[in-house]
């Protein structure tokens, strides 16, 4: 049962109800930003240890692809290079992309 308020001047009224609004706008705040889910995973460290894990792969995964398809654009840029005989082009890079050809099936 709420208490009863019916002693209270406008003034402390007004201010009991703007309390009253901020409450309830803390607590919207809180539930879209998750809290109690957020605090439940903390609660169970074999879900968050799971989790992490699954996150770990995927960044991972993510890396090694990325920095496949770098090395493919690098690979293609110096193939290039090299067939057009670009005066900065070495020796040693030269001899780089004839390693690869024959690494590579």
């Amino acid at each position: 049962m709420p208490p009863d308020f019916s002693d209270l001047d406008d003034k402390d009224r007004a201010l009991l109800e703007l309390v009253r609004e901020q409450v309830a706008r803390l607590g919207r705040q809180l539930e879209r930003a998750q809290i109690a889910e957020y605090v439940q995973l903390l609660q169970d460290p074999p879900r968050l240890a799971y989790l992490n894990f699954l996150a770990g792969l995927a960044r991972g995964l993510g890396f090694v692809v990325g920095a496949t398809f770098l090395g493919a654009l690098l690979f293609l840029f110096l193939q290039q290079a090299f067939i057009r005989n670009l005066p900065f082009i070495g020796d040693l890079i030269a001899q780089l992309i004839v390693i690869i050809r024959e690494e590579l099936p």
